[in-house]
């Protein structure tokens, strides 16, 4: 279960969060490397480039001009100080940007636009965003609770974790919504299939379910078969077939009627307010009009004309971002890494571009190499195929695990680069014709992995 921090005062009297499981927001910001952290999720689908250029220029003037996107999707701003935490917000104030608030309830980055939705879910969002700031008592949740409204199209948000999932699906050729418990699209528990007007009251009780248990109490918490009997579900869940995967937002996508959407990653999900200033100025000119936040650190162009996509792509390699699915570095998640977190003891950015020049075989699109500068794995809290994170002499491999299990081998400072060849060789020599880079690890094993990147 979660343990959400209790608020402590710094010493010029600000409250900030101090422990993983709570959510840094304007009022309690988070406690980091550099300063303080705050994450600000947008109250409408996207941001105005007017608006995202004030927040840039924000970020310079009230912190180390560093901005983030979240595997999420949302916006954080680093190297806050107490004494400019107020200036930041009463700068996102004089620039009209309206801040989510409270529960988290989500939409895919191109909701309402995405030709292969089922259904528009933005509009099913707004009702339960309405209703659960009407209910009262005002309910008291865990602070990381989730709830995703997915409307069933192609980049949607299957691969993001939620309490309580809700996703279109049609079934016999009639659309209901999937209502589903506590973990990823295929990992959560279906509880059953309802007609929209069911869906708020469905949610609200288990809301008022979990406000009832405690303020960290999650998804899992509930008990499903009490749930699924208290639901009449207008069809067998297990009717429904499973979605493919998500692409990779990086890329262009089609919205229909010769409009583009331009997805851009963020390099190991940062980008410095400059950067992010001029780039989003040259937008303007191509003529962009909005930009979304998507998860995996990546942002959503709108507006942009076919015939200057080519060239707005290219000014976005020249600026370091991530603009095509193919980028290695869609394959890793890093955290901020030391010197922006107390907790890191490693450079992650440094070390997954070791990854990156040392290793490119595994970064086939088959799994993700996490690097966590600490136990944490803030990162990436689930099981990857390979975690680096760092040890006592420098890093430890965890084969198929977190960053807070025990490591399966130990690679001295010194020895990382030479000990990612050693892997890459490995992979190169003993994958088999169309085998992917998971497969090939997950064949050989824990054992040959430590024993290839621990010789010499």
């Amino acid at each position: 279960m979660t343990i959400c921090a209790a608020p402590v005062e710094n010493p010029a009297g600000h409250r900030s969060s101090m422990r993983r499981g709570a959510c840094p927001s304007l009022m309690t910001p988070m406690v980091t490397g550099d300063g303080l952290l705050v994450r600000l999720r947008p109250a409408k689908p996207g941001f105005a480039l007017r608006e995202l250029l004030a927040l840039a220029e924000a970020a310079e003037v009230c912190g180390n001009g560093i901005l983030e996107v979240t595997a999420r999707g949302s916006l954080q701003i680093r190297g806050l100080r107490a004494e400019t935490v107020s200036l930041l917000a009463v700068k996102i104030a004089e620039a009209g940007i309206e801040v989510a608030e409270g529960l988290a309830i989500e939409t895919p980055p191109l909701a309402g636009l995405d030709i292969s939705e089922i259904v528009n879910p933005l509009p099913l969002a707004a009702q339960l965003r309405t209703t659960v700031a009407a209910c009262q008592p005002r309910l008291i949740l865990a602070p990381k609770l989730s709830i995703t409204v997915d409307g069933g199209g192609h980049l949607h948000l299957g691969g993001v974790t939620a309490d309580i999932r809700l996703r279109a699906v049609r079934v016999d050729g009639k659309t209901s919504w999937l209502l589903a418990l506590a973990g990823t699209l295929a990992t959560s528990r279906r509880i059953a299939l309802l007609d929209e007007p069911a869906v708020v009251p469905a949610v609200m009780d288990i809301l008022k379910a979990l406000a009832t248990i405690g303020d960290n109490a999650r998804a899992r918490d509930i008990d499903a078969a009490i749930l699924k009997a208290g639901l009449v579900s207008v069809a067998d869940v297990d009717a429904v077939e499973p979605a493919e995967p998500a692409p990779n937002p990086a890329g262009i996508h089609e919205l229909g009627a010769g409009r583009n959407a331009f997805g851009l990653g963020l390099a190991f999900g940062q980008i410095r307010s400059q950067e992010l200033r001029t780039f989003i100025e040259a937008l303007d000119v191509f003529g962009a009009t909005e930009i979304r936040l998507a998860p995996d650190h990546a942002l959503m162009v709108l507006g942009i004309a076919p015939d200057r996509i080519a060239v707005a792509r290219a000014l976005a390699v020249g600026y370091g971002l991530k603009a095509f699915p193919l980028d290695p570095r869609n394959h890793i998640a890093a955290c901020a890494g030391a010197g922006a977190c107390a907790s890191a003891l490693i450079d992650t950015r440094v070390t997954a571009q070791t990854v990156i020049d040392a290793a490119p075989s595994l970064l086939d699109g088959s799994l993700t190499v996490h690097v966590s500068g600490c136990t944490k794995g803030c990162a990436k809290p689930s099981a990857s195929a390979l975690t680096i994170t760092a040890a006592p002499i420098g890093y430890g491999l965890v084969v198929n695990g977190a960053a807070s299990t025990a490591p399966n081998a130990y690679i001295e400072e010194k020895t990382i680069r030479s000990a990612m060849e050693r892997l890459e060789a490995l992979v190169r020599q003993r994958k088999r014709a169309g085998e992917s880079a998971r497969s090939c690890l997950t064949r050989l094993g824990a054992e040959v992995i430590t024993a290839a990147v621990q010789q010499g």
